[in-house]
């Protein structure tokens, strides 16, 4: 028995950072969107930071598993519906900051303030810009129309954006219309859906269709290699509710043996300084909108965003999935 318990001594041991002063944060998003902030915010505090890394379902599981064990003290994740569900699994817990009410608007962060958005990402339509003029495309709905037949690309369903656009499109329209809409897509596409999003918009910029819908970002990656693509953007909806927006955010992990801790640092990811480097990195749009977006980005234009809360995309993602499926979407 004696040797059972210290066995389990040692491994709880192990599993706890060897600095008090050590924030551990399990984050989804790319490590090297992430290791030049985390130095920055290791530089001026003298805290350190180890990073865990996976993807949003294995990282929320493995916190799930460890429950009161968990070295975790933040959760770093992408999309609303990921932050969603990390709080319906009760990974997370409340963070009442008037620093993170002040920098992140309400519609970006957790109704119940267990998460907070850190950088925005339009999911909105690029389209070929020999085939297409901006003053055709106007929303997510008319893409569904006649006019686009065999034009229209689309990544698979099976991705979390997709579920988050047709979720918040259920919560905006309702499931019939939105129904009616996802339809007209499939009848619409020029080929099978793509696995990501950039492949996607290579092949608008092809020519093996016309329009698509994809994330912001992914576009702004691909210019930067590929500059002369004929390729451009357009802001969907913008005479109705606005651009679809979802984030990347954080929260201070449930089990956490330093709450005030991490949520300083979450409050420091929400400031300018590290607004600017969260943001930059990935071509996204700074959560607080007092900073501005950077030059690259900004050159897009601006834009009206659908400021319906982000927490729809995953209170409606299994309605959304199931929606999906019955139309047929892929």
């Amino acid at each position: 028995m004696l040797k059972k318990t210290l066995a389990v001594s040692i491994a709880l041991a192990a599993a706890i950072p060897a600095y008090a002063d050590t924030l551990v944060v399990y984050s989804s998003r790319a490590e090297h969107l992430l290791k030049p902030i985390v130095a920055k915010y290791e530089q001026q505090t003298g805290t350190k930071v180890q990073l865990v890394q996976d993807s949003a379902g294995p990282l929320m599981e493995k916190m799930r598993a460890e429950g009161r064990n968990s070295p975790a003290d933040v959760f770093i994740t992408v999309d609303g519906g990921n932050l969603w569900q990390a709080g319906q699994m009760g990974l997370l817990r409340p963070i009442n900051s008037n620093v993170l009410k002040t920098n992140i608007p309400a519609h970006l962060r957790d109704p119940k303030n267990e998460w907070y958005g850190l950088s925005v990402r339009a999911r909105t339509i690029f389209y070929n810009t020999d085939k297409v003029k901006p003053a055709d495309i106007s929303s997510y709905a008319d893409l569904a129309n006649p006019k686009w037949k065999g034009r229209l690309c689309l990544r698979t369903s099976n991705n979390v954006y997709n579920q988050s656009l047709v979720g918040t499109m259920m919560q905006n329209l309702g499931a019939k219309k939105t129904d009616e809409i996802v339809r007209g897509w499939v009848r619409n596409l020029a080929v099978a859906p793509f696995p990501n999003d950039t492949a996607m918009m290579e092949a608008i910029a092809a020519g093996r269709c016309d329009v698509g819908i994809g994330n912001t970002y992914y576009y702004g990656r691909l210019m930067d290699q590929k500059p002369n693509l004929k390729l451009g953007i357009a802001f969907a909806d913008q005479n109705g509710r606005g651009t679809h927006v979802n984030v990347s955010g954080a929260g201070v992990a449930k089990y956490s043996k330093q709450p005030a801790a991490a949520q300083k640092f979450i409050e420091w990811l929400s400031g300018a300084e590290a607004q600017n480097l969260f943001a930059d990195l990935n071509h996204e749009y700074p959560a607080n909108p007092r900073i501005k977006p950077d030059a690259k980005v900004a050159r897009w234009g601006s834009f009206k965003q659908d400021v319906i809360n982000v927490s729809v995309a995953g209170k409606n993602q299994k309605q959304a999935v199931m929606l999906m499926r019955r139309a047929g979407y892929q």
